[in-house]
């Protein structure tokens, strides 16, 4: 059997761990493929190192969108792109724009009497700053309790001295840029965003995959998408979301792993076809039980 956990975030965007750290704990869990898909950006393709101790290692992106029509957010995950310079013309202005807003972010809670130095605050890629890096500063140095707790909720949300934020990617452009620069678009854990009304959408669209195996996902939700699947002939995925430090959590890497069929969909690609192909029974056993509105 095939251990792929197709959904990581490293240090080029909103992860704590370097790539490298990354592929180490992987080959300790005895994985055979991960999925890179860091945020809004290709940065991380050129720094996965040639050598990845035996992991097959799948430059991803993730990228942060919202249906402008109902204002239900949808991140999109892009697998085996081609021309990675599609995705940046359309990413760079959103990265800009979140470094931007975070930047005021940190004004605002230094007007308010927090002790922050700029210069020391991690960022994405080096460059641009998140509210996580925010988080984990005031996490660091005592003046928050935890990363997402109620200091958070009081802060960045709900009304909140930072509660203001950028306008996120159309997902129609989303679906469209991964599938212009040659990859493969699936919707990222729809149970945890409650928007699986927009799966129809989306597979106008082009979509090809739906997150299955996500943390977040409770047994109806899995239900749901299986279902979903099953009706629009998608392939389904899975990750453990892996942000390190910057998402406390019980879950690590490899702790939620894909379904067949969505390693069976990338094997078609480039990325994957020095793997051996999954048994076809194997396959469609899988896809029976995974699948299936009945399961």
């Amino acid at each position: 059997m095939i251990k792929a956990d197709l959904h990581i975030h490293s240090n080029v965007s909103d992860g704590s761990s370097s790539i490298e750290e990354i592929i180490e704990v992987a080959q300790s869990k005895k994985l055979d493929i991960i999925a890179i898909t860091d945020h809004d950006t290709t940065s991380h393709f050129a720094k996965i190192p040639a050598d990845t101790r035996g992991i097959i290692v799948i430059p991803g992106v993730e990228l942060s969108a919202i249906c402008y029509q109902s204002n239900m957010r949808a991140h999109i995950l892009g697998y085996d792109i081609k021309e990675p310079a599609v995705i940046t013309a359309l990413t760079q202005p959103l990265l800009e724009a979140r470094n931007e807003n975070s930047e005021k972010q940190v004004e605002v809670l230094k007007s308010a009497g927090f002790s922050i130095d700029e210069a020391k605050l991690a960022r994405a890629d080096g460059k641009y700053l998140y509210k996580q890096h925010i988080m984990d500063w005031l996490v660091t140095t005592g003046q928050a309790p935890d990363m997402f707790g109620t200091f958070y909720q009081k802060i960045f949300k709900h009304g909140g001295i930072c509660d203001f934020d950028i306008e996120y990617l159309n997902m129609f452009d989303a679906v469209h840029a991964i599938k212009q620069a040659g990859g493969l678009a699936v919707l990222a854990h729809p149970g945890k965003q409650q928007n699986t009304a927009l799966i129809p959408k989306l597979v106008h669209a082009g979509l090809d995959g739906l997150e299955l195996n996500h943390h977040t996902h409770s047994e109806q939700d899995r239900v749901a998408i299986k279902d979903y699947a099953w009706r629009y002939d998608l392939v389904l995925t899975g990750g453990s979301d892996y942000h390190g430090r910057y998402e406390p959590q019980p879950y690590g890497i490899g702790d939620f792993l894909s379904p067949p069929s969505g390693i069976k969909a990338l094997q078609g690609h480039s990325f994957l076809q020095q793997v051996p192909y999954l048994d076809e029974g194997e396959v469609c056993l899988s896809w029976q039980m995974a699948a299936s509105p009945l399961a």
